[in-house]
């Protein structure tokens, strides 16, 4: 078995220490979320692994994405099935990869060699996976390509490989961002259609009190609250316009929000990131809290996670601290880099989609913009300040439990 460097020139080398696997519940948690499990084959997935199979010149390509107890294959080029149980999976093995995992003979390796899809059909000898990898570096699977013949990949053929896997990814969350987006779109119809109808009723209740005060005053007493009951005859007519106009296209609940201790969000993402930065020769430390937040804590995994993820691949020297402190009824998480920082044009634009600070550096430029989704989703506020050349400032405030 064999992995590929991630230099500019890469090159096969032994791997005899794969990278740890994140937690698998929170890898679960970011796969599930995508809702992409069991639905339909897409055309835009369809040309990923046509493409895959042409370049790398394989009967058979994927794009499988591991679940707890199976491989489903999102889509399958020479394979003719749609999953395969865990325990046969070689991308269970891949997603635990930092780069290419290649298995140039699976006879010859003693994880494989007995594996069904390896001593029956299709009778698997090569296998060479680029790892599905979220904005927060969690694997969800991979593109992979798979051949009934002992081989290897060209340098070449492999960074093809990374950047289908780098497209696809960009595919999935775009999924994502779009139901996110119809979901967002739904709970303003669902306040709107609350107004609409709730408001109606003390609406009324207080043209109907004023109405009986009239009846106890003389004409001439009583005319100047007709100005009123005048207004909350408009206001009652534009909440039933309100009311029709959201009713008529549907609405869904926002994202549950729950009391929870801050630390259980936090700890996982620092785990998570601790070994990329040490490879890198950063200093990533944390301050220890016990303040409780109300918040939805997979949403907000993702958020820090994403801003997080920026600072450790933004950051070429030096540390990121990641800390949080009590601001009256509000707690205020801090993730502080000194990294490449940006100017204010770049400060400005960072939370569009596909907006990346050093495109050379891996990533679809996607982690802002999902942050900015999931912060509105949630109703917390992100602030930002960077200086460019000395580092950045990120903070989310978020409601103390």
């Amino acid at each position: 078995m064999t992995e590929l460097d991630h230099s500019a020139s890469p090159h096969v080398a032994n791997c005899t220490l794969p990278a740890p696997m994140p937690a698998e519940a929170m890898r679960l948690g970011a796969l599930h979320s995508y809702g992409i499990l069991d639905t339909p084959r897409e055309g835009a997935f369809d040309d990923i692994t046509r493409l895959a199979a042409l370049i790398c010149g394989a009967p058979m390509a994927l794009v499988s994405l591991v679940d707890r107890e199976r491989q489903w294959f999102k889509s399958e080029i020479g394979i003719g099935i749609s999953e395969t149980p865990i325990s046969s999976s070689i991308c269970a093995h891949a997603i635990q990869q930092t780069d290419v995992f290649i298995v140039p003979d699976t006879l010859q390796d003693e994880r494989f060699r007995h594996n069904p899809l390896v001593t029956g059909e299709p009778h698997l000898r090569f296998y060479a996976g680029a790892s599905l990898r979220t904005a927060d570096g969690l694997p969800l699977g991979t593109v992979c390509v798979l051949d009934t013949q002992p081989r290897e990949l060209s340098p070449e053929q492999a960074e093809a490989l990374r950047a289908l896997a780098r497209q696809t990814m960009a595919q999935i969350e775009l999924r994502r961002l779009l139901t996110q987006a119809q979901e967002s779109n739904h709970y303003r119809r669902q306040l709107m259609a609350i107004a609409g109808h709730d408001l109606k009723t003390p609406v009324r209740s207080a043209a109907y009190a004023i109405r009986k005060v009239q009846r106890e005053l003389s004409p001439e007493q009583g005319a100047p609250l007709n100005v009123a009951t005048e207004a909350l005859a408009r206001i009652d007519r534009e909440f039933t316009l309100l009311a029709t106009m959201a009713g008529s296209e549907g609405a869904m609940v926002a994202p549950d929000q729950t009391d929870f201790d801050l630390n259980e969000v936090l700890e996982p993402i620092l785990g998570n990131w601790q070994r990329p930065a040490l490879t890198k020769g950063l200093r990533l430390r944390s301050v220890p809290t016990h303040l409780r937040v109300l918040s939805n804590p997979t949403l907000l995994a993702t958020l820090l996670g994403n801003l997080l993820s920026n600072a450790v691949k933004y950051t070429e020297h030096g540390s990121v601290l990641i800390g949080c402190r009590r601001r009256g009824d509000r707690v205020v998480v801090e993730i502080i880099d000194t990294g490449l920082g940006m100017d204010d044009l770049q400060t400005g634009e960072m939370f569009g989609a596909f907006r990346q600070v050093d495109t050379r550096n891996e990533g679809l430029g996607l982690g802002l913009w999902i942050v900015r989704s999931t912060a509105e989703s949630l109703g917390h506020r992100v602030r930002v300040q960077s200086t460019l050349g000395r580092g950045s400032r990120f903070s989310v405030e978020l409601p103390r439990a």
